[in-house]
C-alpha cells in the first residue's frame, strides 16, 4: 500500500525559508515520479514542482521558479521541497504526490497517490 507522509510545514515570515519532506513507503520510490502540489481553500490544486524517478529532470510552476527546489533521495524513499524567499501568496496546504513510471513527471494530472498535506503559512 502506497503511503506518503509530509512534514516540515509551519509558519514563517515573508522572506523566510522552509523545507518540506515527504517519506514514501509501500513501493520503491525510484520507479515513481514525485511532486509537490498546493491548495488554498476555494481554489484548485496547483502543481508546484515535480521530479523524475531518477531525479535528473524537474518541473516548476512559474510562480516558484528560482525560489523553490525539489530533490529526492531514493535510498531514503524521500522527496524534499526547499522553499526560499517565501511570500504570503505561498500560503497553502502542501501535498506530496506520486505517479508510477520513469517519465511524465510534468504531467500534473497523472499523479494518483497523495499524502495528507502539511500547512505552510507565510505572514507579511
Amino acid at each position: 500500500q502506497v503511503q506518503l507522509v509530509e512534514s516540515g510545514g509551519g509558519s514563517v515570515q515573508a522572506g523566510g525559508s522552509l523545507r518540506l519532506s515527504c517519506a514514501a513507503s509501500g513501493y520503491s520510490s525510484s520507479s515513481y515520479c514525485m511532486g509537490w502540489f498546493r491548495q488554498v481553500p476555494g481554489k484548485e490544486r496547483e502543481g508546484v514542482a515535480t521530479i523524475s524517478a531518477g531525479g535528473g529532470s524537474t518541473y516548476y510552476a512559474d510562480s516558484v521558479k528560482g525560489r523553490f527546489t525539489i530533490s529526492r533521495d531514493n535510498a531514503k524513499n524521500t522527496v524534499y521541497l526547499q522553499m526560499n524567499s517565501l511570500k504570503p501568496e505561498d500560503t497553502a496546504m502542501y501535498f506530496c504526490a506520486a505517479k508510477p513510471g520513469l517519465t511524465g513527471w510534468a504531467r500534473l494530472e497523472s499523479y494518483n497517490y497523495w499524502g495528507q498535506g502539511t500547512q505552510v503559512t507565510v505572514s507579511s
